[in-house]
């Protein structure tokens, strides 16, 4: 397995890349991810991704085939429950808001965690933007592991939490949490996992989506929870991008949380997702 030291030597080939802060975030220019020779550029973006956590192009446009296509140049790809069933495209998540719907997605969350196998990654395409307002806000959550005491590093890497997509997607999908722990029964993950790749530990629970840590009281849980949520908020472990018409984000789910400001209302935001999938979390102890 890599360590976290390997990230060093990671070969970022000739990508132009601007790193947005020291801990997380950087912008990669002169790039187009619709070229027909993309694919040779793959494992240089790959290396970047895993450098810098999430990573930003400007001044892109994708077709939904293309979007699809880059994407599937990292794996296999999901299809989220909230995508109509009759949609062309399934791997498309396509997020609207505006005078109609506000947005709601303004708390520090990863992506699917309710899922045996949550995602490798996301790429997020802004199809329209807000003139101003609706940044994205990303954390890198392998540093808010190492800004926890030691005494508190070594107790969570102990623990396991259940997450459950009823949470956040039972009333938006107008399911009962019964109905939908039919298909996505409630998922135990550790509290700290290994990052596949890197060998990086981060904290893996999530205001959206974990609903209790198992061994402890409720209020225990409660308790440690709130503290593990609050490391997202620490400003030096962050970047927050400025969205443009045709800016992508593709962040690494595995150790990043992120959060998406909701406010623009009621100007309007269209963006559309896909997600790579990943693998089941783990820990590996010392």
């Amino acid at each position: 397995m890599a360590t976290i030291a390997d990230k060093t030597t990671l070969d970022t080939g000739s990508l132009d890349i601007r790193p947005m802060t020291p801990a997380i975030g950087a912008e990669i220019h002169d790039i187009d991810l619709g070229a027909p020779d993309i694919a040779s550029r793959i494992p240089e973006i790959r290396a970047a991704l895993l450098k810098y956590g999430v990573i930003f192009f400007r001044e892109q446009s994708l077709s939904r085939a293309q979007h699809i296509a880059f994407a599937r140049s990292f794996g296999e790809l999901e299809i989220h429950p909230a995508t109509p069933k009759d949609q062309p495209d399934p791997e498309v998540l396509r997020i609207v808001h505006g005078p109609e719907s506000r947005g709601s997605e303004n708390n520090w969350h990863s992506d699917v965690t309710w899922r045996e196998c949550p995602s490798l990654g996301s790429i997020l395409y802004a199809h329209e933007v807000p003139e101003v307002g609706g940044d994205t806000l990303f954390a890198n959550m392998h540093l808010a592991y190492q800004r926890l005491s030691e005494q508190m590093q070594r107790f969570c890497e102990g623990l396991t939490a259940v997450h459950d997509i009823a949470r956040v997607f039972a009333k938006r999908l107008g399911k009962s949490p019964e109905e939908l722990h039919e298909q996505y029964p409630p998922m135990r993950h550790p509290v700290i996992r290994t990052h596949p790749e890197t060998g990086e530990r981060a904290i893996y629970v999530n205001t959206g989506f974990t609903s209790h840590i198992e061994g402890l009281s409720k209020d225990e849980s409660a308790w440690l929870l709130d503290h593990l949520y609050k490391t997202a908020w620490d400003v030096e472990i962050q970047c927050r991008f400025r969205w443009q018409k045709g800016s992508v984000a593709f962040w690494d789910n595995r150790v990043c949380q992120h959060l998406a400001v909701s406010d623009y209302f009621p100007a309007r935001r269209v963006m559309e997702r896909v997600t790579i999938a990943g693998d089941k979390p783990f820990f590996t102890p010392d």
